[in-house]
């Protein structure tokens, strides 16, 4: 019994369609690569906020900020207009946690925080590559302005989106108290510090979440 070409096609057609248990094959596989990759940033958040499974019992020195707040909700874009969030997410090869100083006009205290920042992410020593520094700022002094790329070349200017205003996260208002907040790898704005804070807090809680955390 010979076969028509539209047998012949339909039958290969059929055959390069994968079968049910190929399908789902294919689905664990998907499943146990977001697994690996990312499950280990999933653990490190939710032992960082809860202490589960830490025998040091170690406990944030910066202010939780509760609900995290997306950093889509900030609206800031660099100053080339690449928004902010295109630096996150899952599908980054290399994501970085970011350390970012937010303020209106950059006083004293904002200055002592873009300092901070800086002496906090070199101390991280051989994972300070793991770390991208920015800031966010109304205005900024002349003398300030003229050492910046000297003393703050690594240090990325944030500017709000034409036509947008910050959705800040509860508790943060930069016009009246500077901040820095830190993102985590999936664009999360997950705590903050200030001026009650010392460089050590910081640096022992990016320590403990860098020791944690396999991504960024």
């Amino acid at each position: 019994m010979t076969m028509t070409m539209a047998e012949k096609g339909t039958r290969q057609h059929q055959a390069d369609e994968p079968t049910p248990d190929q399908v789902r094959r294919g689905r664990r596989t998907a499943f146990l690569l977001f697994a690996l990759g990312f499950g280990p940033m999933i653990v490190a958040t939710v032992m960082f906020y809860t202490g589960w499974l830490n025998p040091a019992g170690h406990t944030n020195n910066g202010t939780l900020v509760q609900p995290v707040v997306p950093v889509q909700a900030l609206h800031l874009q660099t100053e080339s207009g690449e928004p902010l969030e295109a630096r996150f997410g899952p599908d980054k090869v290399e994501p970085e946690w970011l350390l970012m100083v937010v303020a209106g006009d950059c006083g004293s205290n904002c200055q002592e925080l873009l300092y901070l920042a800086r002496q906090v992410n070199i101390a991280l020593g051989k994972n300070a590559n793991r770390v991208s520094r920015a800031a966010a700022l109304g205005s900024v002094p002349s003398d300030l302005s003229a050492k910046w790329s000297r003393e703050y070349s690594l240090m990325e200017r944030l500017v709000p989106a034409e036509g947008t205003t910050p959705a800040w996260p509860t508790g943060i208002n930069p016009a009246s108290e500077p901040r820095i907040l830190l993102v985590d790898p999936f664009g999360n704005v997950m705590m903050h510090y200030g001026a009650e804070h010392s460089g050590k807090d910081m640096l022992d809680d990016l320590k403990h979440l860098l020791k944690l955390s396999q991504i960024g």
